[in-house]
This record gives structure tokens, sequence and C-alpha cells, in this order.
């Protein structure tokens, strides 16, 4: 067993598929066939299972794929840390971030940080936040930017709240309720109701806010992306609660505070013992943010 065959695993499973994990290790299809069926003769199981369109890892891939992220995340770390023992900021950088993310721009952040570390790869991923949190805590990513509601509680990094807004309701100008400079929560229960899916991040700051209030919270439309809420909500199908600074990136709709007023918070998640490189770019990320320095 070697390193490239652990990286061959795992990138097998992250893309689902020979040609493209071959793609992105950069070797050629049947080299990285070759080496999956050598790891499983010798493992002496099956470690993926070949669908018409798919591969799937079996239960004894997903448990060759827990220590093969550990060994891949702690052969980088060694590299990082034995270039930063001989004054180098190198190798990989992998950050996180919410779509919903408002007042950060990590594009521009990383665009800086490359000018001054020219031997620093990036990799950028958007997920939902819970997703980006296990990243973080599998050591598949070294940060993320997730919003959460008040309530939420963050374990196995480390973490430190950004910024704090309100939610808004947001919809149609024809709506009934778009005149109203201020709503109760309790005028909403009646309503269609356009949120993020059960059990996510972004959707339990709204399921929050209404169990305080002791009032249900029926949602008839269930998206994962803000562009959907925003179409939804523009053509009058539903009323959507949002960040404040998303709301106001809507366009075609009405912005009305909510009382009580819903929250979320911003927090920046990292890896317990960050590279050098993740240093850096946190140091980075919270003076953009006013938040202070890296600890």
């Amino acid at each position: 067993m070697n390193l490239k065959q652990l990286e061959f695993a795992v990138a097998l499973a992250e893309e689902g598929n020979f040609t493209r994990a071959a793609a992105r290790c950069h070797v050629v299809q049947s080299a990285l066939s070759h080496q999956i069926a050598h790891l499983e003769q010798e493992l002496g199981a099956p470690l993926f299972e070949r669908l018409p369109r798919q591969v799937r890892a079996t239960p004894a891939g997903e448990a060759l794929l827990v220590h093969a992220r550990q060994v891949l995340a702690s052969v980088r770390h060694l590299r990082a840390d034995v270039a930063a023992s001989i004054g180098q900021v190198r190798g990989t950088l992998a950050v996180g971030q919410i779509s919903s993310l408002t007042g950060i721009d990590v594009v521009a952040l990383l665009a800086g940080f490359q000018q001054r570390y020219r031997q620093v790869e990036f990799q950028l991923r958007m997920d939902k936040s819970e997703t980006l949190i296990a990243q973080v805590r599998d050591r598949q990513l070294d940060i993320a930017l997730v919003g959460l509601a008040p309530s939420a509680s963050i374990e196995g990094v480390c973490h430190r709240v950004l910024q704090e807004e309100a939610l808004v309701a947001v919809m149609a100008p024809q709506h009934p309720l778009a005149g109203r400079k201020r709503l109760p929560l309790q005028a909403l229960v009646d309503q269609a109701l356009v949120d993020f899916p059960q059990g996510t991040g972004a959707r339990r700051q709204t399921d929050d806010a209404f169990a305080a209030a002791n009032l249900p919270h029926p949602v008839r439309f269930e998206v994962s992306h803000l562009e959907l809420v925003e179409r939804i909500v523009r053509h009058g199908l539903a009323v959507g609660i949002v960040p404040l600074s998303i709301a106001e990136g809507f366009s075609g709709v009405a912005r009305i505070a909510l009382q009580p007023t819903p929250r979320r918070r911003v927090h920046l998640v990292w890896q317990r013992v960050p590279t050098p490189a993740a240093q850096a770019f946190l140091q980075d990320l919270l003076s953009a943010a006013g938040a202070g320095s890296a600890p």
C-alpha cells in the first residue's frame, strides 16, 4: 500500500467515476483502475461497487476512506511544517464557504494571498454548513465559513463568530403583507413559505425562531439554492426568510423586518492544528472581518 493508492481511492470515492478520478489525479484511467485493484487485492476486500453509471464505496471502502483521508492530511501537514521550518509557506490550502456568505470576499482574499504565497495551491468548495464543518473535522478542508443559528453548537474544530445578522421576510411586491414595515412571525404561519431543507443549518435558523415563539413552521417549498428562493418569492409563490444582506441583493421583492427577529451567525471554522498556509489565511480572514488576530 502506498500514498498514491490512497490518493486514487479518495479521488474515486469523491468523483464517483473512474474517468473523472483519473483526470483529477493526472493519470490515465487504466493506471488508476490497476492501482485500485491492487489495493483491493492487498486488503482482501472489494472497496468499490461498480454500478452502470457510478462507482460507490463499499462498507470496506468507507472504512478505508476514513484512514486514507487522515493519512493524506497528515502527510500534507508534514510537508507544510517542514517547509515552514525553513521559512516557506507552501502546500495546499482547502477553503469552504456557504453560498449565502456576504461581507467577506473569499475569492478576492485568495487572490491577494496567492500574490504573497505563490507556492500555495488553492481549493475552494461551496456547500451547506453542516457538510463544511464535517469536512474541516475530517481534515478535508483547512478552513470554512458557515452560517448557523445562535443555538447551534460546533464540535471537534476551532471556531469564532465573525458576524451576526437579522433575518427578514421577503415577498412579492403585490403580496397582501408587502406594505407592512414589520411583521410578527405569527403573520407567516398561514402563508406558503420557502426555506432550506429540514436538518440543514440554514433551516435551523428559522425553525428555532418559530419554535421559540411556540408557532408551527410549515414549509411548502424546500430548496437548496438562494437563486430558487428569490425566483419563487418574486413570482409570488411563497414568502422567504433570509439574512438581511441577502435580501438586499434580491431584485423585485419586498423586504420586511420580523418580530421576534430570527438571527444567524457566520462562523469561521478551522482545524485544531492548522498548517502554516491555513494559519496565514486565517489572519487574512479575521482582518477582513474586523475580528482581530488569529489565535
